[in-house]
């Protein structure tokens, strides 16, 4: 895995993982909402992924390595623009992923840029809008439960919330090794960044609607974080969307079921870059 940093909109630095030749077709991950890069371990250490593709994983700002501003999170052309400087760095048309959160980034990219310099996208038990009542953001009983304490300044009310938050994530425990890494992702999100990403108002239907790539909604059945309906949602909206539906799994379908979610993955890589069947 190669590391570097970037800047993204108004120069924040954004750091990425990157795995696969760089003269690959790119595939950029965008995590989910306090969480970083290293959530696509999975993907990035792939035989069949890394040796087709080159996966850019980025730490979105504020998260992980990325530099942490006080402010612009709630601004859709701020996301926007980190995902273009993302492009700019992948030099050919992207298949983006996003999982949970890093789905209403796409949505904000979509919607100040459109889709004519993307190759497809893939929304992972995501999320394509946020705020109440908004079908596209619907939220399940573990995000639920989670909230307003895993916003808390106060470790005593926060590590709690955020703790039961992980162990909630998947449909079966994680192995100890990575429910402890999703929860230092965690810890390490700034107090401020984990509440200003939940202060907003946005709607994507109209977004959705006028995709004009191939995309791939993936949703665990048993998700308590994101409602499958929101999964649903986008792929009705978007034309020609193509689902995966995974029973007996929960938030993380790339780590529940690493091999299946990896396997589907290249071959919807390979479509959008004309490369498969």
């Amino acid at each position: 895995m190669r590391l570097s940093e970037l800047s993204g909109a108004d120069g924040v630095r954004l750091a990425v993982v990157e795995a696969g030749p760089q003269e690959a077709p790119p595939v950029i991950l965008l995590h989910g909402w306090a969480q970083s890069a290293r959530s696509w371990a999975a993907q990035l250490a792939d035989e069949r992924l890394t040796s087709e593709f080159r996966l850019i994983a980025a730490d979105l700002r504020g998260h992980g390595g990325s530099e942490a501003p006080v402010g612009g999170y709630d601004r859709p052309a701020t996301w926007a623009g980190d995902v273009a400087a993302l492009l700019a760095h992948a030099g050919r048309p992207p298949v983006l992923v996003g999982w949970s959160y890093g789905g209403l980034v796409i949505a904000d990219y979509l919607r100040e840029h459109g889709s004519g310099a993307l190759a497809g996208i893939a929304l992972v038990g995501a999320i394509t809008e946020i705020g109440r009542h908004r079908e596209g953001g619907r939220t399940a009983a573990v995000m639920r439960a989670a909230l307003p304490a895993a916003l808390d300044t106060d470790p005593a009310v926060a590590v709690p919330a955020l703790h039961a938050f992980i162990d909630g994530m998947a449909a079966r425990p994680l192995p100890g090794e990575l429910a402890q890494a999703a929860l230092g992702a965690a810890l390490s999100t700034p107090p401020a960044v984990r509440g200003a990403l939940f202060r907003r108002d946005v709607g994507s239907a109209d977004v959705l609607a006028a995709l004009t790539v191939p995309a791939l909604v993936v949703h665990g059945l048993d998700d308590q974080v994101v409602d499958p309906a929101a999964g649903r949602y986008a792929a009705d909206l978007i034309p020609g969307a193509a689902t995966s539906w995974y029973p007996g799994c929960g938030h993380l379908p790339f780590v529940e079921h690493a091999d299946r979610f990896n396997a589907e993955l290249a071959e919807f890589v390979e479509r959008c870059c004309g490369e498969g069947p």
